[in-house]
């Protein structure tokens, strides 16, 4: 049965016409953003305009002083991490040096790691698991201690800090269809963790940079560290040796008065790695394996191509699949001034400042326009294409590491025999499934 979408809405009452269209992007968002794209590009509803078409999606992110990621800023310490700048000198500056740290060299390596965590958890699981928190969150978090570097904490205190985090900055907006209690209690988590990351990721910096000057042989740092390790070891705190990890990478080198990187800086950008990690990295996964027991044609695909020694056919099944159930169908803006959407087509609309704009990026993975037979999967589509880590200046900083870790981790799963879902979670229903069960022989 096919729902006629726009009729319903225009005979909506206007202060529930968000509602709907909110819940539709949620629950049936290909075959609504399907007639948007050919009917209503750009539908402005009373509480946010929606982007829909791939032409003005590109268009809008590569335009962030006019889309700006002002929302960002109350979540994000009113800007202290560069995601909350737009295109200035702290943004390109910090995105560059970590890009730069996080060289793609090692993602060989990379998905070594990945594999060899993944095969750990799963061995040890007995042919069942809850998948989302013992596997989808802890395989990446495993990777925030080992290549990140952010040691001599517990997994369940990073799972913890980037889950509140994810969660008030993304799905915690003024456009969510959240009561105020929980809007309030999500803030009030974000707060508490963001206490204790705070005081961690001090503490961890302090101590690697005198771990670094005890390798330097520095004798008067190098006596403070001794001391600060006999201090850990009456703490019960096993000293860590020095490892090429990213934080520690971050203090090895010497970067110019100029580029403002000081303890406190780096700091930010180490949380920021964190943060960026776990909980996305766990939905997609999560997300990718429910859909392939969901499609047993492509389940068969999937164990086919993860036999494979080159992993390209599986890792690009695994990027079509997500474009059926992406982590949101939309990234979302808000206007610094007013601009016309579609300039030139029968559609352009302007939208004022000050708007709040979906940026409909699920749908503009399903427009004829960029995508060849979009309904189909095809394993062999143009990446750059995709959305799956944003687009334009705002793109995923980690995206290159995302984009081993996200198939490998779905590749172990897949190569177990007689894998069945037991009572699985709806995802359509919101963000951030918290249990799923899977069991195996």
């Amino acid at each position: 049965m096919t729902t006629n979408y726009l009729e319903i809405y225009d005979a909506t009452a206007e202060d529930e016409k968000f509602a709907l269209v909110y819940k539709w992007m949620w629950q049936e968002p290909l075959s609504f953003f399907k007639e948007l794209r050919e009917k209503r590009p750009i539908l402005v509803t009373p509480k946010a305009t929606i982007i829909t078409r791939f032409a003005d999606v590109t268009d809008v992110l590569n335009l962030p002083k006019i889309f700006t990621v002002a929302l960002y800023l109350p979540k994000m310490g009113n800007g202290i991490y560069l995601m909350a700048h737009d295109d200035d000198a702290l943004h390109t500056r910090e995105k560059s040096m970590m890009q730069s740290l996080l060289n793609r060299d090692d993602l060989p390596a990379v998905r070594s790691m990945i594999a060899n965590i993944a095969q750990n958890i799963l061995a040890q699981a007995n042919g069942k698991l809850e998948i989302v928190n013992q596997y989808c969150r802890m395989v990446p978090a495993g990777l925030v201690q080992d290549y990140f570097g952010l040691t001599g904490v517990d997994k369940a205190e990073l799972i913890d800090w980037s889950y509140w985090n994810q969660y008030n900055t993304f799905h915690n907006q003024p456009f969510d269809l959240i009561p105020a209690e929980k809007k309030q209690f999500i803030e009030q988590q974000q707060n508490r963790v963001s206490k204790s990351l705070g005081i961690y990721i001090a503490e961890l910096m302090a101590r690697r940079k005198l771990a670094i000057a005890l390798e330097r042989a520095d004798l008067w740092q190098a006596l403070v560290c001794k001391l600060q390790i006999l201090l850990r070891q009456l703490q019960g705190k096993k000293h860590e040796p020095l490892r090429d990890d990213i934080v520690t990478r971050m203090l090895r080198n010497h970067f110019a008065e100029a580029m403002d990187l000081d303890l406190k800086r780096l700091g930010v950008n180490a949380g920021g790695l964190l943060i960026g990690a776990i909980e996305t990295t766990s939905q997609a996964v999560a997300q990718a394996i429910q859909f392939l027991l969901q499609h047993p044609d492509y389940l068969a695909q999937a164990r086919t191509k993860a036999a494979l020694a080159d992993p390209a056919e599986f890792d690009g099944l695994i990027w079509e699949v997500l474009r059926f159930v992406p982590i949101a169908p939309y990234l979302f803006r808000q206007t610094a001034e007013t601009y016309v959407v579609g300039q030139g087509q029968d559609y352009a609309t302007t939208i004022p400042a000050q708007s709040y704009v979906l940026i409909a990026t699920q749908s503009a993975m399903f427009d004829p326009a960029a995508f060849d037979h979009p309904d189909e999967i095809r394993a062999q589509r143009n990446w750059y294409h995709y959305f799956h880590f944003g687009f334009g200046s705002h793109e995923c900083l980690g995206r290159y590491i995302g984009m081993v870790m996200i198939p490998e981790m779905v590749r172990h799963v897949v190569l177990q025999n007689n894998l069945a879902a037991v009572a699985p979670i709806d995802y359509k229903s919101g963000p951030f499934p918290e249990e799923y069960q899977l069991h195996w022989q």
